[in-house]
């Protein structure tokens, strides 16, 4: 009888631990999934997480980007060769520094001599930046491959046709050449280009040497081929008497001093300055037109400090520089800024250009009407 209770109890032991066990079991298998239900609603936040931490990541390398752009300053220098007038070119070179830190080592002269000094220096070159007073010099760079094209700042801004197809060429202003003339000796001219071979200015007509001007040069090549009888003018001149003082501002003395009454293709900029500083000239533009020529801004493909260069381009079309471009009594190389110290490009009458008809001409003219003024 004890046996048989002992075997009663026992098995009920086991029945109730086996209902423990069962409902456990029960527990521990709703539980994993509550845990699954749980990360399926957590599993959206979960991404949107991840992705928030990826975009971070990327703002991030971003922002590190940006801000290693901006401490990544301009340093050393950049040797510019640049033509008159020479306060212009210190004023520009002075702020460049300022802005950037980085030193400008310049080069000043004509464009002649400008052209001399690159080809003294071929075989070592120097120049980061060159600036000629010569469209027509630039263009003849680029064809003996001697320039970077590079996409300046405010391109879309630059007078229409100042930057040439290639992206090499810009011009960041621009003169014009008319005839100026002493007031002393003539109180008012009006005289046509062709009308300057009159009696009355007889050995009393000047002109700049055009094989150092860019300004003149440039001005000849256009004359003749865009002036029906522009060639037979200027031999009209030379038998009236016309005289090659020098370059442009020897020019230019020469008809402010009264040894000669009057100059033709003076450089508008020169004159409009001497006429402020009170000197006894006036100027004007003939009838006929003439040739706007834009001063060439170019980056050479030997430059020693590129980035330099092409911050120095940048830099000649910010609001700073064509300011000083304004005050120089020259034409702004951007459409969008007017001078109020000189005529502006759209009241110039002009003679029709193509450059690449003039690159051809325009060595062969001025030397041709030199030999006939000596």
């Amino acid at each position: 009888m004890k046996k048989r209770m002992a075997a009663l109890a026992m098995a009920g032991c086991m029945a109730f631990s086996m209902i423990a066990c069962g409902q456990a079991g029960a527990e521990v298998t709703a539980q994993p999934q509550n845990e699954e239900a749980a990360a399926e609603e957590e599993s959206v936040p979960a991404a949107e997480e991840l992705t928030a931490g990826e975009s971070s990541e990327e703002q991030s390398a971003a922002d590190q980007s940006n801000a290693g752009d901006e401490e990544t300053a301009l340093s050393g220098k950049v040797t510019v060769y640049m033509p008159s007038p020479a306060g212009l070119a210190d004023k520009i070179a002075e702020a460049f520094t300022a802005k950037t830190g980085v030193e400008v080592e310049q080069f000043q002269g004509t464009t002649g001599e400008i052209l001399a000094r690159l080809e003294a220096e071929a075989s070592n070159p120097v120049a980061d930046v060159v600036i000629l007073a010569s469209w027509s010099d630039g263009l003849s760079m680029k064809e003996t491959g001697q320039l970077m094209s590079y996409a300046p700042a405010e391109a879309d801004n630059i007078v229409d046709g100042w930057i040439d197809e290639d992206s090499m060429l810009f011009g960041y202003s621009a003169s014009a050449v008319g005839v100026i003339y002493n007031t002393a000796i003539y109180p008012e001219v009006s005289a046509d280009w062709e009308e300057l071979a009159d009696s009355r200015y007889k050995d009393d007509i000047a002109i700049p040497d055009g094989e150092k001007s860019g300004s003149c040069k440039d001005f000849l090549a256009g004359f003749v081929t865009g002036v029906e009888n522009g060639q037979d003018i200027l031999r009209s001149w030379a038998d009236n008497g016309l005289t090659v003082p020098g370059a442009n501002s020897a020019a230019l003395e020469a008809v402010t001093t009264g040894e000669k009454g009057i100059l033709i293709a003076g450089v508008d900029y020169n004159a409009y300055s001497s006429i402020d500083k009170g000197e006894p000239i006036a100027m004007y533009y003939p009838a006929t037109g003439t040739v706007v020529n834009p001063r060439p801004a170019m980056i050479m493909n030997t430059s020693p400090n590129v980035e330099n260069a092409k911050a120095f381009v940048d830099f000649l079309f910010s609001d700073e520089a064509q300011a000083l471009v304004v005050d120089a009594y020259l034409l702004p190389g951007r459409s969008d800024i007017k001078s109020d110290k000189r005529p502006n490009l759209e009241e110039i009458p002009q003679i029709p250009t193509d450059w690449n008809l003039m690159l051809n001409e325009a060595m062969d003219t001025a030397a041709e009407l030199n030999k006939l003024c000596q």
